[in-house]
Order: C-alpha cells, then sequence, then structure tokens
C-alpha cells in the first residue's frame, strides 16, 4: 500500500471559521478519490493567518485585562493545530459518511524539533497573521517585513525542522488504516536539551515541515497542493512554459536563476527536492487541490523525480 504526505497550501484554509470550514469541504471531497484508491494519508497544513490571529487576539487581550497574559508562540501554534485539525476532521468525517468509507481521522498535536543554534533565530523572515500599511507596521511592537507588494506582516524565526517527536504515534496510527492530520502550521517548534523538550518562538514552514515528516514516515509520494496546477518557467511572463515533471539535478540550477519565487514556489520547491533525495525511488508533486489525484496518477501536476541533465530545458 502507498504512503502519501498531502501539505494542503494557503488556498485550502481561509481566514476566518466560516470561510476555513467551507473550504475544507472542499478539500475533504478532493482526498476522497485518493482513500478509495487505498492510500495511507496524511494530511499537514498551514496556519500563517490562524497562528498571527490567535498570537494578536492574546497580546490584545492582555492589555485591557491583568488575568489575561501574551500566549508563547508555541502554544499559539498549539491552539491552531487543534481548532484547524477539527474543521478537516469534521469535512472529512462527513465526506466519509457521504461516500461511505469506513476510515477514521485523528489529529495528532505534532511538536517538530529544531535545532537552537539554527542562524534563523537570528533573523526572522517568516510573515505571519493579517497585513498592515507602513504607517500601521511602525506602530506594532513586533518586527515587520513587507510580504510580496502586499502589505507588511509580522516576521518570526522560521528554523529548518530535523525530527518530529509524534512520528511514532502517526506511523501507529496508519498502520491501523486511520488518516492521520499532522505536523499543521509546521507543527509547534521545540528544542531538545538536557534530555527536555522545550517550546521555542518561532514558526517553522508549512513545506519544510511536510517534507521532514514524509521522509521520517518512509511515504512513498509529497503531494503538495497549492493555487496553480503545475510549476511553470518564467511565471506570469509572456514565454511561461508549465512542466510535466522537473528533475532533482536541475533544480539548483533553476533556483540561482530565480525561477521560483521566495515564500511562494521556492519553499514548495526545496522541501520537494529535500524529500526526493532523502531516497531513491521517492516522488514530489506540486498541484492544485481540484487534480490531487489526478497528480498522483502522473496525469496532472508537476512531478519532482531523480535525474536530470536538462531535460527539461
Amino acid at each position: 500500500m502507498k504512503r502519501v504526505v498531502i501539505a494542503l497550501g494557503g488556498n485550502a484554509l481561509g481566514n476566518t471559521p466560516k470561510t476555513q470550514k467551507e473550504l475544507c469541504l472542499k478539500t475533504a471531497s478532493s482526498i476522497i478519490p485518493i482513500i478509495e484508491a487505498g492510500y495511507e494519508i496524511i494530511i499537514t497544513h498551514g496556519n500563517g493567518p490562524q497562528v498571527g490571529q490567535i498570537k494578536l487576539a492574546f497580546e490584545e487581550a492582555s492589555k485591557i485585562n491583568d488575568h489575561i497574559s501574551d500566549m508563547p508562540f508555541s502554544e499559539c501554534s498549539a491552539m491552531s493545530q487543534g481548532y484547524i485539525g477539527y474543521h478537516l476532521q469534521n469535512a472529512l468525517k462527513n465526506e466519509f459518511l457521504k461516500h461511505n468509507v469506513q476510515k477514521e481521522v485523528v489529529t495528532v498535536i505534532t511538536q517538530v524539533v529544531v535545532d537552537e543554534n539554527d542562524p534563523a533565530f537570528l533573523d526572522p523572515t517568516k510573515p505571519i497573521g493579517a497585513f498592515y500599511t507602513l504607517e500601521e507596521a511602525k506602530k506594532k511592537p513586533f518586527i515587520t517585513k513587507e510580504d510580496a507588494g502586499r502589505g507588511y506582516r509580522q516576521v518570526v524565526p522560521s528554523p529548518k525542522p530535523i525530527d518530529i517527536v509524534e512520528a511514532k504515534i502517526v506511523i501507529d496510527l496508519l498502520e491501523k488504516k486511520h488518516l492521520v492530520i499532522s505536523v499543521g502550521g509546521g507543527g509547534i517548534p521545540v528544542v531538545l536539551c538536557d534530555n527536555v523538550i522545550r517550546g521555542v518562538d518561532a514558526v517553522i514552514d508549512k513545506d519544510f515541515a511536510s517534507s521532514k515528516l514524509a521522509e521520517v514516515v518512509e511515504a512513498d509520494f509529497f503531494l503538495i497542493l497549492t493555487a496553480v496546477d503545475r510549476v511553470s518557467l518564467n511565471y506570469n511572463k509572456k514565454n511561461q512554459r508549465d512542466l510535466e515533471r522537473i528533475y532533482l539535478n536541475d533544480i539548483d540550477q533553476l533556483i540561482l536563476e530565480g525561477q521560483f519565487a521566495k515564500g511562494s514556489m521556492l519553499p514548495k520547491i526545496e522541501a520537494a527536492k529535500s524529500f526526493v533525495s532523502s531516497k531513491k525511488g521517492r516522488i514530489a508533486i506540486i498541484t492544485s487541490i481540484e487534480n490531487a489525484y489526478l497528480g498522483l496518477l502522473g496525469k496532472a501536476g508537476t512531478r519532482i523525480i531523480e535525474g536530470g541533465d536538462n531535460e527539461e530545458r
């Protein structure tokens, strides 16, 4: 039985609970064919808007109520995993009932280990939460940076994941035929020091955490669902070209050429590269939610596979 990690992109979740519920239903319906085809499935998801909203809510509440304290990012991440996981569980279970799928779904609140000496802690770059004008950003008590021409957002450290604390639990649930939701929002960032695990103020990139999880649980496929059907060269230019495949040995050159936008396609490509290079025979796929199953069949999306020598150039 093939095992697949499905990473949901920003278009899979909304900025409000109502919108999120609606989009979770859309996501759940696209996953049903994959379940019916017999794949073992782990779902991961982002939490950028949600964790920022949770953090901001506690900050604002603490200003008007002395009994409410500010909330560390690790706790905010855990909260976002819980409520996004609930929406996904609910949507998936309803789809199971509609299609008579005999399967259970469970969210694992997941801790992801990072290196406390990761240089990312010295240079916060991960945008979270709401967009602000420059004037609004200057008044905020946290670091903000401009985000792709859309405004200013709070930025926090984004260290690389090195291990998944609950990996054995996830594998055990998969072997019992359950669908698992894990490393939500990149997981809760923790460090291991003197045999003690403790949370740290950071947000791990969802794609990198998903890739690490896929590697650790011995997945066959890493399916990244995003807003486009295929990865493109020269994106949004007259000579744009959509790719059916990208070879592992060509990725570094394409990155040097600036073919993949930072904060958008670049982390997906880098995460796909990490997974495919971790073991022979592994395949990563980038496509839209609507084409999820077709992507696994090789009939849609962009496949990142072993090989190279500029076959797609």
